[in-house]
């Protein structure tokens, strides 16, 4: 067994930028076809699926809105149209919209629970039919430490991600028959465009508590996608794995 992904395929939701990115270059650069699905920022997609070809790479980008049916559906679909199959799901699209939760709106709450738990659903529902064909069928769901420990300010957030873990060890039991494997990473604070805006002073306070005592690196979530996408990992299902500096010890 090895780690090449040389012939399957692979979708991965709110892949323009950050962590998306990275799991996007990371499967690329193992061999896999990309779809890297987006929202809003259609010239970084389009900048990274220009790299990914430049380099050898088979990527396509595709816009739309995964917390719809029908936007679930479009993503699977180009899979199949350009690359004639699917193997790889990676759940990956989030947002943010932070309050204190007797000050949270209800607006606030469904868009972050529609775009971050109910787009899990609905693109696994779209993708479960080639998903459960493929000799290599793998969900790979990015869920967070806050779906683990909850935290201050995101009550729908970390209800969403937790959500997640919910769906990921169900999915995993459903799927095994078919030797479809299901797992989660749970990453903790990562350098994002989110951590960037931070000052020094609240990056020392959200450290303070992590063992290693730094942010953890994109690339560093992209290469355990990587593995539970390879046949490597074909015997780990239905777990979450913690990529968090120590964060949740």
């Amino acid at each position: 067994m090895n780690d090449s992904l040389i012939g399957r395929t692979a979708v991965v939701t709110g892949g323009s930028g950050g962590i998306g990115a990275a799991i996007a270059s990371e499967l690329s650069f193992a061999g896999a076809a990309v779809i890297i699905g987006y929202g809003a920022h259609k010239e970084q997609a389009q900048e990274l699926a220009e790299t990914l070809v430049k380099a050898g790479g088979r990527a396509q980008i595709v816009q739309a809105d995964i917390s719809t049916a029908d936007g679930a559906n479009k993503l699977v679909q180009a899979a199949i149209q350009h690359f004639g199959g699917l193997d790889i799901l990676v759940n990956n699209a989030g947002i943010t919209r932070d309050s204190l939760f007797l000050r949270m709106k209800e607006a606030d709450w469904d868009a972050v629970i529609n775009t971050n738990l109910k787009s899990v659903y609905l693109c696994t529902s779209a993708a479960s039919r080639y998903l459960l064909r493929s000799a290599f069928g793998r969900v790979i769901n990015i869920t967070s430490v806050v779906g683990l420990a909850g935290n201050i300010g995101q009550a729908n957030y970390a209800a969403a991600k937790a959500g997640m873990i919910g769906l990921t060890k169900t999915l995993a039991l459903e799927f095994a028959g078919r030797k479809v494997t299901v797992n989660a990473l749970a990453p903790g604070f990562i350098a994002t465009a989110m951590t960037a805006v931070l000052t020094e002073d609240d990056k020392d306070k959200l450290l303070r508590d992590v063992p290693l005592k730094r942010l953890g690196l994109p690339s560093e979530i992209a290469y355990l996608v990587r593995f539970l996408a390879s046949d490597q990992a074909a015997y780990i299902t239905g777990q979450v794995l913690q990529v968090d500096g120590g964060l949740s010890m």
